[in-house]
This record gives structure tokens, C-alpha cells and sequence, in this order.
């Protein structure tokens, strides 16, 4: 018999065929008559079939009536049309192969409902559950959205360094690789760590974005985009930060600002659209159970225009809003949570771009405006995640930027090869990062940011 999935197996097109089912089970009920009621989920799709088992199947009492949840099973039969209410089809089993059991006494999944934090206890086991296995079928969606939105517009994907040897942000919150034994560490005559006795010859670390990379590329190639892991060692256990998460970062020669900001727009609305599209049943389990703006919030982000707003005129705005702020609001401070999600969700009911931030609040590398006050930046902000996507313009001048980075005090001999971009055919250029995490929260309206990722790396944890 043909082996076809869960997902298509409920389709009413499906009704006739005789098919090879495979997965876990769920549940099983017994009824009087003399048969059994088997839910089984192969994780295609969030629902699943019920299959009927007859007491005549040859292994009906040794096996069948001792399934539990948690137990796998391959089944073959024909699939029916089902009376049943919300189900198109149902399988008649001619055969149930039991692969493996699951005791009801130590599977940790028989109770029907967990908290969020015990189920990060059993990482391995999670996804079998609802809404995790919805989570990552609308996070495999999101990433091929991102790989198609870019591929059909005629960029270039670019695979990064994950090891690199320059801090991209500048906050010294990276990971450190090497070879050098803790235990013996090698010093040089002034007493300080012997670096040439490492494996790159240098301090190297885990990469916190592969930005300055793309430039290089963006600046012979024209457009390109990053998608790969990044890491940040900053000591936080809140609900919006992970020390190991995903980035995607275009960078385009000659798009300036606004092209940046019209990028960043449309590549979201793709994102959101797709999903809508593609992800209906597992949008709508979001919806009922885990937050009831799910839907209203990615119909604002497809359907509506976003709106730019200087930084200026946003925190001339939250000043005169009245509203009570935990954090204090004046200009060339960065906005908090909270000031974001006023700007989308109250002033202006739909997503958000600031740009023109201070200067002294953002990145070496983001351009400075004439006033030399404020830079190109840019973030996009959408309701109840705020920020999701930050970017900006290039500083493209050499001596400004080499002013910058002196104010910041970087070493300019580290970043040498970045100031050759600007010294042999410089050219405006524009990019910006979307954390893959941040899209799929926003996507789920799952509240921590450690239940969107198969495995989450946070501080005190990297047990699988």
C-alpha cells in the first residue's frame, strides 16, 4: 500500500484509497461493539486521524487494546468517508504494527495539559505536543518564505563565518573560541595571553551577526542576504533573548534608507501573507489557544501600509501621550518594550519604521546625517512584539567613518579590511537583520522566546 501522510490522508480527496499511515498515538477509546478508536499524528499537520481497529485484527487484544499516547504505530487500510464532526476521513485498519510502547506511568505527556516551563524540561519530547509542533511548522514556513522572498528578487544567499575575529556590535558580549587549555594558559612576556600559541593566531569568537561580512559581498555582488546562526553571551534570562538564535540580514549596494525601510516592509508582508496562507490550521490553534489577537495582528501586518516616524516624532509623541511609562522617555535614550508597542498598538494601530536615531545610542558603521545629531537607522516595530527588524544605512564615508569608530573607541587596524570598502569604490549600501525568533513569536503569539526554537541556548542551559 502506497504510504502517504496525516495531512493528506484527511483531505476528502483521499476518500477510497488504500494508504500505509504511520506515527504516534494519542489516544485510544474502546467501544462496546467490539473495536477500537485510535487518534494517530505524524506531525504533518496539527490534527489527527482517527482510525477504527476492529477485534478481529489479528494482534487486536495481545497489542491494539494496550496502546496508550506515545506509542508508535504503522497502520494500513482504506480511507472512509467519517461521520464524525470535524474530520473529513477516518481509516478502516486492515493491519496495526505496533513499532514502540510508551508506559502510561513514566511517559510525561498522558496529562493533556503542561505549562510552557515544564515542557522545557523535556526538549526531546516537546514537539510532540500541539503547540509545539505547530510552532515549528510555522517556523519552516517563515524560513522558506525569507529563502523565496530574496531568491525571487534576485539575491544572492551568502553563508557567513560563524567563527570571526571582529565584534560587529561593539558590546563585547560574544563567545569566546579557542583551543588554549583553561588549566595552562600560555603568556606572552608582558604577562597577558599568548594568542599565537591559539588555533586562528588571535581572539576569536562566535559570531553575533554576519553583517560586516555581507557588506563585502553586497559591495561586488549588489544584493545578498545572510541566514544562519548567531550567538550573543549576554547574561539574560528574560523572556526576549537567547544566546543562540537565527538571523537573517540583507545587505544591497546603492539602496539608501528609504529603499531599505520599502525592503524591510514587503519582506514582511510576505512572511506574514504565506503564512496566512499555507498555515491556516495551525494560525487558528494560536488564535483559540494561545493568544487571541494572533489573527487581527497578522492581517495589520499584510493589509496595512506601514507608517515612518522619525525618532524625534516618536518620543515627542509618547511625551504627550499621558500614558505611564515604567522606563522615562527623552530624547537619545533607546526605546523599551512598552514604548514600542504604545506607538503600534495605540498611536498608531499598525506597524511602525522609526528611523534617525542618536547617533550616541547606535552602531560605528550606521551613517551619519548632516546634522551630526542622528543617523540613518531604522527599526520596524509590530504590535505586541515591538521591535523585529533593526537597520540602517552604511556609513560609506572614510573619514566619518573612521571618526565613528575612533569616538567608540575601536581599533581601526582590526577593521582595515572594512575601511578598504570604502577606500576602493565606495557606494551607498543599506541592510538590516530580522531575528528569526522574534518573526515566529510574532507570528504565534507564543509570549517567551525559548518555546520557538527547537533547542533554546540561554544561560544555565545547553543540556541537548
Amino acid at each position: 500500500m502506497e504510504k502517504i501522510s496525516i495531512k493528506e490522508a484527511r483531505r476528502p480527496e483521499s476518500i477510497g484509497r488504500q494508504a500505509t499511515l504511520q506515527g504516534w498515538v494519542r489516544t485510544r477509546r474502546d467501544s462496546k461493539g467490539g473495536f477500537s478508536f485510535l487518534e494517530l499524528n505524524d506531525g504533518t499537520c496539527l490534527a489527527n486521524i482517527q482510525v477504527i481497529a476492529d477485534a478481529g485484527l489479528e494482534n487486536y487484544e495481545s497489542e491494539i487494546k494496550r496502546l496508550t499516547a506515545g506509542c508508535s504505530a504503522t497502520v494500513r487500510g482504506e480511507i472512509k468517508e467519517s461521520g464524525g464532526k470535524g474530520q473529513a476521513t477516518e481509516m478502516q485498519a486492515a493491519e496495526v504494527i505496533v513499532h514502540g510502547w510508551a508506559d502510561p506511568d513514566e511517559y510525561p505527556l498522558q496529562k493533556k495539559r503542561h505549562s510552557m516551563e515544564k515542557l522545557r524540561e523535556w526538549a526531546h519530547l516537546r514537539p510532540r505536543t500541539n503547540a509545539f509542533g505547530a510552532v515549528m511548522r510555522v517556523r519552516n514556513q517563515i524560513s522558506r518564505s525569507i529563502h523565496d522572498f530574496f531568491q525571487e528578487d534576485g539575491f544572492l544567499y551568502l553563508h557567513t563565518p560563524i567563527i570571526t575575529a571582529s565584534d560587529c556590535e561593539g558590546a563585547g558580549e560574544m563567545f569566546r573560541v579557542t583551543t588554549i587549555d583553561p588549566a595552562n594558559v600560555p603568556l606572552d612576556a608582558k604577562g597577558q595571553v599568548d594568542y599565537t600559541q591559539d588555533f586562528f593566531d588571535r581572539p576569536s569568537y562566535l559570531t553575533v551577526s554576519g553583517q560586516l561580512e555581507g557588506e563585502i559581498y553586497a559591495t561586488a555582488l549588489g544584493k545578498v542576504y545572510t541566514f544562519g546562526p548567531t550567538f550573543r553571551a549576554e547574561n539574560s534570562n528574560t523572556s526576549r533573548h537567547l544566546a543562540e538564535f537565527w538571523m537573517v540580514e540583507p545587505e544591497v549596494a546603492f539602496n539608501e534608507l528609504d529603499d531599505n525601510m520599502q525592503l524591510a516592509e514587503d519582506f514582511l508582508k510576505r512572511i506574514v501573507a504565506d503564512v496566512l496562507s499555507n498555515c491556516e490550521e495551525d494560525v487558528e490553534f494560536f488564535q483559540k489557544r494561545i493568544d487571541d489577537t494572533v489573527l487581527e495582528t497578522l492581517h495589520t501586518i499584510a493589509e496595512k501600509p506601514f507608517h515612518r516616524v522619525s525618532y524625534t516624532e516618536a518620543i515627542e509623541r509618547l511625551e504627550k501621550s499621558g500614558e505611564k511609562f515604567e522606563f522615562p522617555i527623552a530624547w537619545g535614550t533607546d526605546l523599551q518594550a512598552e514604548h514600542e508597542r504604545y506607538l503600534t498598538e495605540k498611536e498608531f494601530g499598525a506597524p511602525v519604521i522609526l528611523y534617525d536615531y542618536p547617533a550616541a545610542i547606535k552602531p560605528f558603521y550606521m551613517k551619519c546625517n548632516d546634522d551630526e545629531k542622528t543617523v540613518r537607522a531604522m527599526d520596524v516595530l509590530v504590535p505586541r512584539v515591538g521591535e523585529i527588524i533593526g537597520g540602517s544605512q552604511r556609513e560609506d564615508r572614510l573619514d566619518v567613518l573612521e571618526a565613528r569608530m575612533q569616538e567608540q573607541g575601536l581599533d581601526a587596524d582590526e577593521y582595515w579590511w572594512y575601511l578598504d570598502l570604502r577606500r576602493f569604490g565606495t557606494v551607498p549600501h543599506s541592510g538590516f537583520g530580522l531575528g528569526l525568533e522574534r518573526m515566529v513569536q510574532a507570528v504565534t503569539g507564543m509570549a517567551n522566546i525559548r518555546d520557538v526554537i527547537p533547542f533554546p541556548r540561554t544561560p544555565g542551559n545547553a543540556e541537548f
